[in-house]
């Protein structure tokens, strides 16, 4: 790249990765200015950092659908995935090239989006596949940094769910048909996903030591079809105690509404068939409307209590995220911060040490 061009003209040379002549990206006013952008484009090339400026045009639908086929994901992620992608993102960037995505844009779409009453989790989700896809841009040198560059933008403020007392909980396990009582007693106080109970095998049970072994979970896609994989994580494959006092609901359980056989499933759905989201949901709100529980309250919120209640009895953060299958502290964190009531009852204990020293050996 050393010929120089008169001055006003565009100053030219060869692409060191196609060997193609290429064209500067404007023209220069003097012939000191060309050369001092020849100079720096011929640093760069000696660093290894020289980009072609035609590397981005490469149309950005096809590349996301390539960067999507190449992710090993779960058949349900890749599902939302493709959704996300195909609703929120595709049609304002799908027909461009990757080099046209700048940050302004990226402001403006995201911008769009809230505007059109798309919700803010499924905002942020767009955001972070979008930022993930043009990642990989950069690696692949196609351009030279990320345009997804605004702050705060991967995440969202989580409204605060729900707990359930202990009280509402078996209102609602006395208010739901007989063959879910179990499941929900379980949800509440092993905090297993729906997906893990709904996976569960005779088999999983321990009676003996009262544990309920978790080896896979329940997933279901889009067109209905169900399938077992295994949990997100090696810490999703655990063992969870559940209290000795749900020993007589467990043997009942399995006495009248499990399928047969060691691999039968723990629960089915009302006619017998597998449980499904579906085929429970009219049963939980019924259940829950019967029992007088405020409306905002899911099926999932049991899990959210059973880890609060753990957290107020005592459960370490590595206690937390086993029974939780999580192999990060950051939701044990959580529950443990929201427990205000087992800092009180460590402050009433330091309150005790004080008073036993107030009074001394003697106890006057």
């Amino acid at each position: 790249m050393s010929a120089r061009l008169a001055l006003g003209r565009r100053e030219t040379g060869h692409d060191p990765l196609s060997g193609e002549t290429q064209s500067a990206p404007q023209t220069f006013g003097t012939k000191t200015d060309a050369d001092i952008w020849l100079t720096t484009i011929e640093a760069e090339i000696l660093r290894g950092a020289y980009q072609s400026p035609d590397a981005g045009n490469v149309a950005f639908g096809e590349y996301a659908d390539d960067w999507l086929k190449h992710r090993k994901l779960e058949d349900r992620t890749r599902e939302r995935n493709q959704s996300v992608i195909r609703l929120h993102i595709k049609p304002t960037f799908g027909a461009g090239t990757v080099a046209a995505i700048a940050t302004p844009r990226v402001r403006a779409w995201r911008t769009g989006l809230l505007d059109a009453g798309v919700g803010e989790p499924t905002v942020v989700k767009a955001y972070q596949l979008l930022r993930a896809i043009l990642n990989t841009a950069v690696d692949d040198e196609l351009i030279r940094r990320n345009p997804c560059r605004i702050k705060g933008a991967d995440r969202y403020d989580v409204p605060e769910r729900p707990v359930l007392t202990v009280p509402e909980v078996y209102a609602v396990a006395d208010a739901i048909q007989p063959h879910f009582r179990l499941l929900v007693l379980l949800a509440a106080f092993t905090t297993l996903r729906f997906g893990e109970l709904a996976s569960l095998r005779r088999r999983d049970l321990d009676l003996g030591r009262c544990v309920v072994l978790v080896r896979r979970a329940q997933s279901e896609l889009q067109n209905g079809t169900l399938a077992d994989k295994a949990p997100k994580s090696a810490a999703g494959v655990r063992s969870v105690a559940f209290p000795s006092e749900l020993l007589h609901e467990v043997t009942h359980h399995l006495e009248h509404f499990a399928g047969a056989g060691r691999d039968g499933h723990l629960f089915q759905g009302p006619r017998g068939g597998l449980l499904r989201r579906s085929n429970f949901r009219d049963d939980w709100i019924a259940a829950r409307n019967k029992a007088g529980v405020q409306h905002t309250v899911h099926f999932h919120d049991l899990r959210h209590t059973g880890n609060t209640l753990a957290s107020s009895a005592g459960a370490s953060t590595r206690e937390l995220m086993t029974r939780m299958g999580h192999s990060t502290t950051r939701a044990a964190l959580i529950y443990q911060h929201m427990t205000s009531d087992r800092d009180q009852h460590i402050a009433g204990k330091l309150g005790e040490m004080i008073q036993a020293h107030r009074e001394g050996p003697s106890g006057t």
